[in-house]
């Protein structure tokens, strides 16, 4: 059995399949998925249909709500700001990829799809490791009760608590890292307990417009190149 973790899908479902394949995924492994499955790349609704999909096939699949699937729940719950942040970041081709013009009102969104995102877990913690979307507030007393940084925070290694740790890693996405550093945190894991594996699937920047899996047991890094425009 493996442990494989992957983040930041954001509707290239393609490029997901062919990272499933890639790593040979058996319904022995436990995926771990750490949120941003929709919104920037074309086929939000085909990510979660292939999720939902694994698991009815007998596959061990447990997913994170990101922070782009709280800006969906905001723009459901909220006036006019909110709606127009998610669509700014990527949520207009979310509403295409369930075959709504942008400016409908994600309301139309089929139920089942929104009780997904709003039944979403902040963290999981399979031994050894702790797996989050963004990462955690060790400012705060408890960092299991910021919540909102679990979602949104940057820059926040600087803070981290080994000793509130206790010898596990940190697995998270949010922010895209090219693939040579994502590698970099890997080699140097005992120095330092944190990767982040968000390799900018869906920026075509250098180094960036991958997907990346992160075999937590074998410690071992998988990239698949983003494969969306090939149609």
């Amino acid at each position: 059995m493996r442990q494989i973790a992957i983040s930041d899908i954001h509707g290239c479902a393609k490029t997901f399949d062919a990272l499933l394949d890639s790593i040979g995924l058996s319904p022995l492994d436990e995926l771990y998925l750490l949120g941003d499955y929709i919104d920037r790349g074309p086929d939000s609704k085909g990510v979660v249909d292939r999720i939902w999909a694994l698991q009815a096939g007998g596959y061990q699949v447990f997913c994170l709500r990101g922070n782009h699937e709280e800006m969906l729940l905001e723009a459901l719950r909220e006036e006019m700001p909110s709606w127009m942040s998610w669509l700014n970041n990527g949520g207009d081709n979310t509403m295409r990829s369930f075959g709504f013009e942008p400016e409908a009102s994600p309301a139309g969104i089929p139920r089942e799809y929104l009780d997904f995102f709003e039944n979403l877990p902040y963290y999981f913690e399979p031994d050894g490791y702790f797996l989050v979307h963004a990462g955690l507030d060790f400012r705060l007393s408890d960092p299991l009760e910021g919540l909102a940084a679990m979602l949104w925070i940057r820059d926040w290694y600087g803070e981290l608590d080994r000793d509130w740790l206790r010898g596990r890693v940190i697995v998270h996405g949010h922010t895209p890292l090219y693939r040579p550093m994502i590698q970099h945190q890997l080699n140097n894991l005992g120095e330092f307990p944190a990767i982040n594996i968000d390799a900018g699937c869906v920026f075509g920047l250098m180094y960036l417009n991958h997907l990346c899996a992160f075999d937590m047991g074998n410690r071992q890094l998988y990239f698949q190149k983003n494969i969306e425009h090939h149609g």
